[in-house]
């Protein structure tokens, strides 16, 4: 077994999560690192619809009123940003979303960046989680 197999089978959904990427450095590349968070996700919308992939947008989640940017193929939940730096409750927000959703990957990217990161969040299983899937 060659090191990419063994790397592809920890790594969850490497082949969409790889072309997700890919079009947030094209998105990234045309507007630069100082549009607005709605900009980078228009755009995005766009990039996707071309890439022909499935998703939804501005996907409300929940009862709580909270707002997933996009739900990408029903397996990735994409938030977009666009401020100076990523802070504690941006994950913390990605993460809940993520358990709210039952999506397993998370992608949060800053568009401010002058070169964007994409950041891949796991969902964490709460033990009740774990407990409820071992039942069934």
């Amino acid at each position: 077994m060659t090191k990419n197999n063994r790397t592809s089978l920890k790594v969850i959904h490497p082949e969409l999560s790889y072309t997700i990427t890919g079009i947030c450095f094209a998105v990234h590349k045309e507007l630069g690192q100082y549009a607005r968070e709605k900009q980078y996700c228009d755009l995005l919308e766009d990039k996707l619809k071309e890439a022909d992939m499935p998703f939804q947008r501005e996907l409300r989640i929940g009862e709580s009123g909270n707002i997933l940017d996009f739900l990408i193929d029903n397996k990735i939940a994409f938030e977009a940003k666009a401020k100076k730096i990523l802070l504690p409750e941006d994950y913390r927000q990605i993460q809940n979303y993520l358990q709210i959703a039952n999506v397993q990957l998370g992608l949060l990217v800053n568009f401010r960046a002058e070169h964007i990161l994409p950041k891949r969040i796991v969902r964490i299983d709460s033990e009740s989680n774990r407990k409820s899937q071992v039942e069934v």
